[in-house]
């Protein structure tokens, strides 16, 4: 089969772009496929990577064999990886893929029968889905609503379709670009003193804002990918699993504090209520091992005493892009810094560049003025 090309075998894709939902076209990179398939499969404990890249390859063979064209749409694309999920002995995966493109919908619009639902109902999970994640996630979401009324109007359980009315914003004019200056962020880590997780939220702030960790990075942080005694700094080793990509740097003085500060607390308290973590080598869990999913409360709270309006944690890894360029690093340097997998990824920050060669054009101003 010649005409398949995979990525992560080193070589050029089948499909050189894709279309999202909102109507742009990016490259298209099949790496995704794959860490979706083994992302579910590990929640399953049915297959790893090995079956996933098998598994990827009857995608882009059957992406192949429907003709679906130069450039495919992402929704295309994510249909044919549920029936080749359901196709294969893996159900158990097919059901976990299927139920985490769901996940994000259960929580906006709970138990509710598809011929309740109006198109104010939709609007309303769309806004709610868009503020609390992205565009991305929200376009995501509205694509498996419309898919569901499709089915459902083939089933005959509804009549009409209020999704059809409902357009899926763009996702490049909703990019998030909001970052923190360093007198900033020191107000964060202040007011995360003053919420009821001030002994862990400036270790979390610290890692996305010093080290670009995503939410996933942080919480899926084992205390083996940490080594604090390492030169005279320390490494961590980060895994995002969205891309399947391993980043490993040397940790920053304040990070390091702050895990080590963590790390004593848990001790200490495991040791006063005598409660074991049950093996459990997770960075951030409660002291009986359960890890810690979720801190949306913490962080609004910590957000609000800091007089920070929408401002997501997600922020923090803009924080640290746009931190580096402003304190001289390029483009390409921050590109390897943050892990994106291309420059295109990182084009957002171009006009802080610009910031910074101002900066450099105003010394040269004041070389010249002075004479040399």
């Amino acid at each position: 089969m010649e005409y398949l090309y995979l990525n992560f075998m080193g070589v050029k894709e089948m499909f050189e772009h894709i279309k999202k939902r909102d109507g742009s076209v990016v490259i298209f990179d099949s790496t995704k496929i794959m860490t979706a398939i083994t992302k579910a499969g590990t929640a399953t404990g049915e297959l790893g990577e090995r079956e996933a890249r098998k598994l990827t390859l009857r995608v882009l063979t059957l992406a192949h064999e429907l003709c679906l064209g130069p450039v495919p749409g992402v929704e295309e694309i994510q249909d044919i990886v549920e029936r080749v999920l359901l196709d294969s002995p893996f159900y158990k995966t097919a059901k976990a893929y299927i139920l985490y493109r769901l996940n994000v919908l259960d929580r906006a619009l709970g138990k509710r029968l598809l011929c309740e639902m109006t198109k104010d109902d939709i609007l309303s999970c769309q806004t709610k889905v868009f503020s609390e994640f992205s565009a991305v996630t929200s376009n995501r979401s509205l694509f498996v609503i419309k898919q569901v009324f499709k089915q459902g109007l083939q089933v005959k359980s509804v009549f009409d379709d209020p999704s059809a009315v409902v357009s899926y914003p763009s996702e490049k004019e909703h990019e998030r670009n909001q970052f923190l200056l360093p007198s900033d962020l020191d107000r964060l880590v202040e007011a995360s003193g003053q919420t009821r997780a001030k002994f862990y939220m400036p270790a979390l702030i610290y890692l996305g804002a010093e080290h670009g960790a995503s939410r996933q990075e942080a919480l899926s942080l084992k205390w083996p990918d940490i080594n604090f005694s390492y030169g005279d700094r320390g490494i961590i080793r980060l895994f995002r699993t969205k891309y399947g990509r391993e980043r490993t740097e040397y940790l920053m003085p304040r990070t390091k504090k702050a895990l080590l500060g963590w790390r004593e607390h848990q001790g200490w308290t495991s040791q006063r209520k005598k409660m074991d973590a049950g093996g459990s080598d997770l960075v951030f869990c409660r002291l009986n091992g359960k890890p810690i999913k979720r801190f949306d409360k913490a962080w609004r709270a910590t957000c609000k005493i800091a007089g920070l309006d929408d401002f997501h944690f997600y922020d923090l890894r803009h924080t640290f892009c746009s931190n580096l360029l402003l304190s001289g690093s390029d483009l390409k340097e921050v590109k390897e810094m943050i892990g994106h997998r291309d420059l295109s990824m990182t084009d957002r920050y171009t006009h802080l560049t610009l910031d910074h060669k101002r900066f450099l054009q105003d010394k040269l101003l004041e070389h010249y003025a002075n004479g040399g």
